[in-house]
């Protein structure tokens, strides 16, 4: 097997690249892409429309939606959350939203991530915080809603 899969995990994709280590208690559905290289942590979903690069890591308890494009060396927090609609409701019909994370960002733990956005790369999101509009490239922002803290980071 090119990757590795807990005993406990539900991995439906046949598009998991090499060295990837899924472990238990996540589910992947079957149209998934995931890269090579990466680590999805316990308590893991993604969904179908999801593209995921190389080397990223998804730590426990994050759902990953439809429409999620996650770009290489991205690093995401316990807890997570990302959304893909901007007024939802229960059994009707609704409009996605796609979502990317750029290259080498970084979610925080517990941050929300509202649909429709742009993190930009290199950017890191504060824990915790609520991001309701793009995070422009090499930015740290924090709070909620989340406010650029500084620019050019490193």
């Amino acid at each position: 097997m090119k990757y590795y899969r807990h005993d406990q995990a539900l991995v439906e994709s046949g598009n998991i690249g090499q060295r990837t280590r899924i472990w238990a208690f996540s589910h992947v559905l079957p149209g998934a892409v995931i890269g090579s290289d990466c680590n999805i942590c316990d308590h893991v979903f993604i969904e179908n429309d999801v593209v995921i690069g190389d080397r990223v890591t998804i730590k426990c308890g994050v759902q990953i939606w439809d429409g999620l494009r996650i770009e290489d060396d991205v690093f995401i927090g316990p807890n997570a959350t990302f959304t893909n609609d901007l007024f939802p409701r229960s059994k009707q019909e609704f409009t996605l939203l796609s979502t990317t994370v750029k290259k080498g960002a970084t979610i925080g733990a517990n941050a929300t991530i509202l649909p429709g956005l742009t993190i930009g790369e290199n950017a890191m999101v504060g824990a915790g915080s609520v991001v309701t509009r793009d995070v422009p490239p090499n930015a740290m922002v924090v709070g909620n809603p989340a406010r650029i803290l500084m620019k050019k980071m490193g």
